[in-house]
């Protein structure tokens, strides 16, 4: 095979055989995946470039790739990487590989903090009394009665003759020169309030959307209002806790959709998780200031001093039920692990703890959310109501399934 000439069109083809005739349920997107991983190239490369010979290292690579794929091994271990929502999170095996399923997860989460959390800062702040507010709405009130006056004036000057007006006076309220005179005072404080509409409208656009101010913006307008404007707040960040991070793609895509507005931190009891989700932060070049990992089981490494200041507590347990796990796929029963799979008879053991940890590490209004098995959600959803959480839900998956529980802690709990 070394020595013949391959290119990318012929090892394209002769790959989509190969797989499909051992049962590979998309031949075709399985080839193009493993050819991409062993040239670097894009899917649409590879038909831009259906001609160039590949290389002996790329042909080796894909030789040892088609053999792993045959034997049912994911693709995602194979070529080392799977797209999640924004970002690409590297794969490896003995970590569970992230499912389409967990960007619903991720969604409900983001969800919950622009409503909750991040836009009521928005909110808050644009109802701040600013320094001009005063001076903006008496100018309003002699502005209406000015055009009162105006009207006024015009409604009896059109009856007035210019004789008329000369018996009467030259400073009589509806004379043709005193309706004049309105219209010039009228013209300089429309002006007046053009300039303080617009210095409002400046200082207003340098918030983003959550309503916080943009760092360096409006700096030639800033020693204007220092004195008088009151003392900034904090910006608002969120507080997101993860229990079994794996790749880390839900904490990592929370903290890279909203930079600078939430942090996680994660755990996870698997070591090769930990260092795993590491790298995939690193490639991202987040800190851990903004998603901090640690190995642990369940939230047993969170001191006690961050008990109930989290806005979130968001999973994707293992959920499989014990009896279901012995029907799943080959490439999911015998190349993922079952620590991250299996759980229990009923798929809600990892639940359950979770559940009694979420009012302990919540604050009041907290979310707390899971990803479960389709068959387990209406039981979730009826222990998070023993539990006391409120708002209890349940939100299906892109094919209609039952997918995620999600409640609010309305009673956090401390324990003494």
């Amino acid at each position: 095979m070394a020595n013949e000439i391959w290119t990318i069109k012929r090892c394209l083809e002769w790959t989509k055989e190969y797989l499909a005739e051992r049962g590979e349920e998309h031949p075709r997107l399985s080839a193009e995946w493993l050819l991409c991983a062993a040239t670097g190239l894009a899917r649409i490369d590879l038909y831009m470039r259906m001609d160039e010979t590949l290389n002996a290292a790329q042909l080796e690579t894909m030789h040892a790739a088609v053999v792993r794929r045959a034997k049912g091994e994911p693709l995602q271990y194979i070529t080392g990487s799977t797209q999640f929502r924004m970002i690409d999170v590297a794969c490896a095996p003995g970590v569970l590989i992230p499912r389409p399923e967990t960007e619903m997860l991720v969604e409900e989460v983001l969800n919950y903090l622009d409503a909750e959390v991040l836009s009521p800062e928005a909110a808050a702040r644009q109802r701040v009394e600013l320094p001009w507010n005063d001076e903006v709405e008496e100018a309003r009130k002699a502005e209406a009665a000015l055009a009162d006056e105006r009207a006024t004036a015009e409604r009896r000057a059109a009856n007035l003759t210019a004789a008329d007006e000369a018996a009467l006076g030259g400073d009589v309220l509806g004379s043709r020169a005193y309706a004049e005179e309105l219209a010039d005072r009228e013209a300089e404080e429309a002006a007046a309030q053009a300039a303080e509409a617009e210095a409002a409208e400046d200082a207003e656009s340098e918030l983003d959307e959550y309503g916080i101010a943009i760092e360096g913006a409006g700096q030639e307008t800033a020693s204007a209002q220092d004195a008088a404007a009151p003392a900034p707040t904090e910006p608002c960040t969120a507080r997101v806790l993860e229990v079994g991070c794996g790749t880390g793609c839900i904490s990592l895509s929370l903290a890279w959709e909203r930079r600078g507005h939430v942090t996680c931190t994660a755990t996870d009891i698997e070591p090769r998780a930990i260092d795993l989700a590491t790298k995939n932060r690193d490639a991202l070049g987040l800190t851990a200031d903004e998603v901090a990992f640690s190995l642990t089981n369940l939230v047993s490494s969170i001191p006690r001093e961050e008990w109930g200041t989290f806005d979130v507590l968001v999973s994707n347990p293992p959920y499989i039920p014990t009896d279901v796990m012995r029907s799943l796929p080959h490439e999911v029963k015998d190349f993922e692990p079952d620590l991250a799979l299996e759980g229990g008879a009923d798929g809600l053991d990892i639940f359950r703890r979770l559940l009694n940890a979420a009012p302990y590490m919540l604050r009041a209004g907290g979310l707390f959310a899971c990803e479960l098995y389709e068959g387990a959600l209406d039981a979730a959803a009826e222990l998070c109501r023993q539990a006391g959480l409120s708002d209890v839900r349940i939100v299906h998956d892109l094919t209609d399934r039952p997918r995620i529980v999600r409640a609010i802690v309305t009673e956090p709990k401390q324990r003494i």
